[in-house]
This record gives structure tokens, C-alpha cells and sequence, in this order.
């Protein structure tokens, strides 16, 4: 997160420098004694909050807050001051905080954390947004598909032009060699044969890509092929992302967790099983997994029971024998005092452990089992 400090008093600077440089993800970007300068840069330079003085000489806090308001941008402005009587000015002007001086570390911590989370929830939206006009939407998640802005899908050319397709998203941009891509899809195939295959598959990709206006985003280079990501909206590069900005999920962004569930319409290629694309397949899995027990532990925190019940069950059709699924799956219906549940289906459990795999249950998951049917009890 960039920084902007503004203060008339170095002894400011000194003090807001040695606070916030104790804050992980903040960045100082500039500092400023009088608001021309301060102005000029943010004019020039993209700025996600301002620490701003409201006592300055020529111009102060409220009226160059007014200024920046008026010039269109929402940057986030923190104004420390002083004099409380000036909190209702600032807010006129849609301040993000105002902190009283003598500042406190504990009081800029949580000022600071609360626009980061903020931040990351703008990036959320950002990433798993429905893409713009100019955009074709990619989708791996479940099978391979092109879709257009109107909703037309692609008809492929050859099985293997979609898997080109999907190997080459996998590099993520990055260029691939001809000998690579060869052994990956065509391995077995005598090389001539392989190599003629290969021209005509990239040929087909051609033709499909050009029907969504996306012909150019695949380059070839001295023997090596890219797809580019630009002007293109991938499912699973943004289920991605979304995971990672939402590392913690909590009241605050439940309901965009909710949203970024319900893209993972399915696991990466659906049923084509390409041997390159394993290690790929399992990673995503065990990361929407993840994703998704964190969201039901969020909901059931927040009193949406039924949800996180529907979630974990999901969970459980897709894995069966996911004992940290099922465990939190018997602490949702122990919030719903829901005793004949957890009985009925920790059987089930049992059972489908000894036919799968030949095990019982974990002590932590009959442990669980027992103390959630003693606490029903009562």
C-alpha cells in the first residue's frame, strides 16, 4: 500500500515514518511539508492513502482535501490532527479516518489494516468480475471452452487443438518450445509425425481463436509457442487469485467468498485427464477445498448454518472419504442441535473409510463425534 505523508512539523515524518514502517504491506511514497507539492504529485502518481495534517500554513487539511476531491480522485485520506472540533470538516470531505493526536501505534494499526482489507477487497472484485466488452472469457473449470462477449461457445476443431488450448494457459503466457509441447501432448508419436501433427493443430487453434478475435494472442517465436492473457478473462487464473486476496475470510468480505465459490463450476479440464495437466488438477483441487472450508467455518461463525452445510456436503460428494470436510460437517449440525445427523452419517463414515481404504476414523475425528454427542445431551 503507497504512502502519502503530510505534515508542516518534521517531527511528524519522524514519528508517522518509524510507526508505519512497523506495519507490513506500507510503503512511503513521498512526504510533504506544504500541500502544492503534495498536490503536484498525486497528479502524477497513484496513491492509496494520505496522512494529512489539518493545521497547515496557506492551505489546510480540509480545503486541500476539498481540492483533491473535486480534481475526481477518491484517494483515501487519514486526516491526525489535534483539534477534534474539526471531525465533522473532514468528513464532509468522505475522509477515511481521522486520528486525534498524539497518535498511537495500536490506533494507525487498525486505521491502516482496515484499508488494506479494503484494498484487497476492491482487487477481489477485480478478479473474478465478469470480464469487460472487449474480452472473451476462457473456461477450464469443469472442461475447455471459449465463450464470446454474446455467449457463443467454441465449436473445436480437433480434441487436440482444445488441449493445446489448455496447455498453453497453463504456461500462463509463457513461451513454450516446440520439442516441449511435443513430448507433453504427442508423446509416443514418431517425430515426424508429431511435428506434422503439431503444425496442423496450431493451425486449427488459429482458425478457432480467430472466430473470438483472439488470432494474435497466440504467438510463435523461434520455435516456441505463447498464449498472451491480455484482453482475456481465464476462470481458474482468477479463482486463483481470488483465493489468494482471500486468505482470511471474515463478515466483511463473506459474500464475495460466496461469489468466488460459486466460479469453480468444476475441477480444472473436467474429465479430460491430461497426464501434463495433473499435478495442475490436484493443486487447484486442494486449493478450492481449502477455500472452501474456510468460507463454511466463516458462515457458520456468522449464523448461516444451511449454507456451510450445503458447501460441505459438496465437498464430501466430490471426496468422500475428506475427513476435515466431515468433521467440520458435524459441528455445523451440532450448531443445528442436530443429534440424528451427526449419528446417521458418522456410520456412513465409518463404513465408507473400511471399504475405500481399510482405516477407522482419526482419535481427533472420533473424538470430535463423542464430545459433540455428549454436549447434545444436555
Amino acid at each position: 500500500m503507497k504512502v502519502l505523508l503530510i505534515d508542516d512539523e518534521k517531527a511528524m515524518h519522524l514519528i508517522m515514518k518509524r510507526m508505519l514502517g512497523k506495519i507490513a504491506e506500507v510503503e512511503i511514497v513521498g512526504v510533504f511539508q506544504e500541500t502544492e507539492s503534495a498536490f503536484s504529485y498525486l497528479n502524477h502518481y497513484e496513491v492509496d492513502l494520505v496522512f494529512l495534517d489539518i493545521s497547515m500554513p496557506r492551505e489546510n487539511g480540509v480545503e486541500f482535501a476539498e481540492r483533491i476531491r473535486e480534481s475526481g480522485r477518491q484517494t483515501k485520506i487519514v486526516f491526525i490532527t489535534s483539534h477534534k472540533e474539526y471531525a465533522v470538516f473532514a468528513f464532509d470531505v468522505d475522509a477515511f479516518d481521522y486520528i486525534v493526536k498524539p497518535v498511537v501505534q495500536e490506533r494507525l494499526q487498525k486505521t491502516v489494516q482496515k484499508a488494506l482489507a479494503e484494498k484487497r477487497s476492491e482487487r477481489l472484485l477485480q478478479s473474478i468480475r465478469k470480464p469487460d466488452e472487449e474480452a472473451a472469457t476462457l473456461l477450464c473449470l469443469g472442461g475447455i471452452d471459449i465463450q464470446s462477449v454474446n455467449g457463443v461457445r467454441v465449436k473445436w476443431k480437433s480434441s487436440k487443438s482444445a488441449e493445446l488450448m489448455g496447455y498453453l494457459l497453463l504456461h500462463k503466457g509463457r513461451l513454450v518450445s516446440r520439442s516441449k509441447i511435443i513430448e507433453d501432448l504427442f508423446g509416443g508419436m514418431a517425430q515426424k509425425n508429431a511435428e506434422t501433427y503439431l503444425n496442423t493443430t496450431v493451425y486449427q487453434l488459429r482458425k478457432v481463436l480467430e472466430a473470438y478475435g483472439l488470432k494474435e494472442n497466440l504467438h510463435s517465436e523461434s520455435n516456441h509457442y505463447a498464449f498472451s492473457l491480455s484482453q482475456v478473462h481465464v476462470d481458474f487464473l482468477s479463482f486463483e487469485e481470488g483465493c489468494r486476496l482471500l486468505a482470511t475470510i471474515n463478515e466483511s468480505n463473506i459474500q464475495q467468498a460466496i461469489e468466488l465459490e460459486q466460479q469453480y463450476t468444476g475441477h480444472l479440464f473436467g474429465e479430460r485427464a491430461f497426464p501434463w495437466a495433473w499435478n495442475e488438477v490436484e493443486r487447484l483441487t486442494l486449493m478450492y477445498n481449502a477455500f472452501t472450508q474456510r468460507l463454511s467455518i466463516a458462515l457458520m461463525q456468522v449464523g448461516e448454518i444451511n449454507t456451510s452445510i450445503r458447501l460441505l456436503l459438496k465437498l464430501m460428494t466430490q471426496n468422500e472419504i475428506d475427513e476435515e470436510s466431515f468433521m467440520l460437517l458435524m459441528k455445523a449440525w451440532a450448531l443445528q442441535e442436530n443429534k440424528e445427523a451427526i449419528v446417521k452419517n458418522y456410520a456412513q463414515f465409518v463404513e465408507v473409510l473400511h471399504r475405500e481404504i481399510g482405516i477407522k476414523p482419526s482419535s481427533e475425528a472420533s473424538d470430535l463425534y463423542s464430545q459433540l454427542l455428549l454436549g447434545l445431551k444436555s
